[in-house]
């Protein structure tokens, strides 16, 4: 079998005036970018979703039925941040209050009030501390840190501790229930 092959020439005739162009200098162009990067924060996972801090009050001594000693509770948010400036971390608490809404006799109470303070943000924490009264209203307090001048990446904690019952009361039976909100963001 024979193979063919084809060849094809093709001649181009250039003026004269088009090689002198074609010597010169380059040529060139340029083409503008645009882009934007939307202000963004993230707390980092919580180390644990919740606090599970059992019995509240002494069983036995001199105590019984009053606010047994609460370690200190910590919990980690690794890797928090915010890309942009003037930052702020917020942290809201809503003391611990018996789920029940029955009235509280004097010597009692159905609220244990703490502080919660979120660290490692600006040169000033956001701390508060509940002020929920004996019979448990008023249960939520808020406390705001100080601007952070630039954008930040960090592992903030929160710290509860300093728990109290109002009037240092017995403490009424059944299920309590608070809640810690951290909200991190521009500064208003």
């Amino acid at each position: 079998m024979k193979t063919r092959i084809a060849l094809l020439v093709l001649s181009i005739a250039i003026p004269a005036g088009a090689a002198s162009a074609q010597q010169g200098g380059p040529v060139q162009g340029s083409v503008a970018l645009d882009a934007i990067v939307a202000g963004r924060c993230t707390l980092g996972p919580p180390s644990r979703n919740s606090i599970p801090i059992g019995q509240l009050s002494n069983s036995s001594g001199a105590r019984v039925g009053r606010l047994a000693t609460i370690p200190d509770q910590q919990i980690s948010l690794p890797g928090s941040w915010c890309n942009f400036a003037n930052t702020t971390m917020t942290v809201e608490a809503r003391a611990l209050v018996a789920l029940d809404a029955n009235p509280v006799q004097a010597g009692f109470a159905r609220a244990v009030n703490y502080t919660s303070t979120v660290t490692n943000w600006a040169a000033t924490n956001a701390a508060t501390t509940t002020a929920a009264t004996v019979a448990g209203s008023t249960p939520s307090s808020q406390g705001v840190s100080s601007i952070h001048p630039e954008p930040k990446l960090a592992d903030v904690t929160l710290i509860l501790n300093n728990f109290t019952v109002p009037s240092d009361g017995i403490l009424v039976s059944g299920a309590y229930a608070g809640a810690v909100t951290i909200t991190l963001g521009p500064a208003s």
